[in-house]
């Protein structure tokens, strides 16, 4: 897995990126930096991380501006211009010639010993090569470069923010001249509001909202998540006009049936005036004609092909009528997104017949 940080300026992207290289075994890498330059990104700080960004250090300066601390072991194993002829550090792989570039297989590196490449191209090729093995960068700030690794299936993408005015203080805290409240403020609105051309390319694809409990990071399955968001989807092509729901059955990580409200089958749509209970404002002696999502994926599958430890992902909760029908099929799990008017009821239902309920909203 390779998993790439970004978000605003002293957010505490390094305290995530430290979680995982300390607690999960990730290698940090970092791109862009000359053999020539690595060496000064690393005394002006930029390769250490503390609790509140990147951009920080762990060292700290002292009052001639001098870096506290000895950083010369740091430093013998780094490449300069002198050393990079007479041998290679496993710590910045050169550009080569792509047959003998997939041959470069660099030792274990010690916790917080970072992989650098010469470009965004280059850790991607190495890391297609490695996905088995686990990466963390905090380099990944642009959207073009994003781009390149986000269609990779061992890719994630955390985006982390903080409060403003804590944001503030840890910029204050690590910096040695301190900024107006004023200047930050006018930094954050042009990077968010601000022109093309004043905006830092931060990626904007959305990301999983999490505090600062760093142990439920990645503590929910990837299939849920997917799940959930293939019934908003089945969801849209409801058409019943009350309310759009979706919902599908999976066995064993495997789709079994989906389903999706609206009038039975031959006759006409809800939204073409099938149903009169749906097209009136008002409650009318009408029954509903409308099959539910639930009804529908039920139907499909069939109790043989339901089975044991299926599992019903819909994208609004079951009402009563329908939570009575996934007890009988044998239905064993059920994970919903939206909440509606009998979610108590339904629970209360499905406590009772041992049926697990959970509610799970995907950011």
């Amino acid at each position: 897995m390779f998993i790439a940080i970004i978000g605003t300026r002293f957010a505490g992207k390094s305290s995530v990126q430290d979680y995982l290289i300390h607690s999960k075994g990730f290698t940090p890498v970092r791109f862009g930096d000359l053999p020539g330059e690595v060496s000064e990104s690393i005394i002006a700080g930029d390769n250490t991380s503390d609790f509140f960004d990147d951009a920080g250090s762990d060292a700290s300066q002292n009052s001639n501006g001098n870096l506290d601390g000895d950083i010369s072991p740091i430093l013998e194993d780094f490449p300069t211009p002198d050393r990079v002829e007479s041998r290679s550090s496993f710590l910045y792989l050169t550009p080569s010639a792509p047959s003998s570039r997939r041959n470069i297989k660099p030792p274990r590196s010690p916790p917080r010993e970072s992989l650098y490449f010469s470009s965004s191209s280059e850790l991607l090729d190495y890391a297609t090569l490695n996905w088995t093995s686990n990466f963390v960068t905090v380099d990944l700030d642009a959207e073009h470069t994003v781009e390149k690794f986000v269609k990779r299936p061992w890719f994630m993408l955390i985006r982390v923010d903080a409060p403003l005015l804590d944001r503030y203080r840890r910029a204050n805290h690590s910096s040695a001249a301190a900024s107006s409240l004023e200047d930050f403020i006018c930094e954050h609105d042009a990077l968010l509001y601000g022109s093309e051309s004043s905006k830092t390319q931060t990626p904007r694809y959305r990301t999983q909202k999490s505090n600062t409990d760093w142990s439920n990071l990645h503590s929910l399955s990837k299939f849920v998540t997917l799940d959930i968001t293939l019934a908003s989807l089945a969801s849209m092509r409801s058409n019943c006009m009350k309310r759009r729901v979706g919902a599908i059955l999976v066995r064993n990580n495997r789709i079994l049936a989906t389903g999706y409200n609206g009038t039975p089958r031959g006759l006409k749509n809800c939204n073409e005036g099938g149903c009169a209970q749906c097209n009136k404002a008002e409650s009318l002696a009408e029954a509903c004609l409308c099959l539910h999502a639930e009804e529908n994926a039920l139907l499909e599958a069939g109790r043989d092909r339901i089975g044991d430890g299926a599992v019903l992902y819909c994208n609004t909760c079951p009402c009563l009528t329908c939570t009575i029908k996934i007890v009988q099929t044998g239905v064993k799990d059920v994970v919903y997104n939206l909440s509606y008017k009998v979610d108590d009821a339904s629970a209360k239902i499905f406590e009772e017949a041992g049926v697990r309920l959970r509610r799970h909203a995907p950011k």
